[in-house]
């Protein structure tokens, strides 16, 4: 899955305001010890809990970069299930696949 053109069309409309947010997350990530592996599924988790689907895209595109395998993520994401219940991590399981594929 492609990054989406709405996010394209804004780093194009507002290239200072993306500049800036990319800068604080570049500092938020290296502000700490974690590992961008174990970083990635952190946010991949927040996402999931959050219930954003464009931002669990986002981080499961992100964690295969970082190296996170298929497993790592769905298992993160089945982790939620006590938590957030079952619509709902079934909700982000689907946005998952939608990054990953289903097997």
């Amino acid at each position: 899955m492609a990054i989406p053109k709405k996010y394209l069309q804004f780093t194009e409309n507002y290239p200072e305001v993306i500049k800036s947010y990319e800068a604080m997350g570049d500092a938020v990530h290296t502000a700490g010890p974690l590992d961008d592996k174990t970083r990635a599924l952190i946010k991949l988790a927040i996402s999931t809990g959050a219930r954003l689907e464009g931002a669990v895209h986002s981080h499961a595109r992100k964690a295969l970069k970082a190296g996170v395998t298929k497993e790592e993520m769905r298992h993160t994401v089945l982790l939620a299930l006590p938590t957030i219940g079952l619509p709902s991590m079934m909700a982000a399981m689907t946005w998952i696949d939608d990054i990953i594929g289903e097997e």
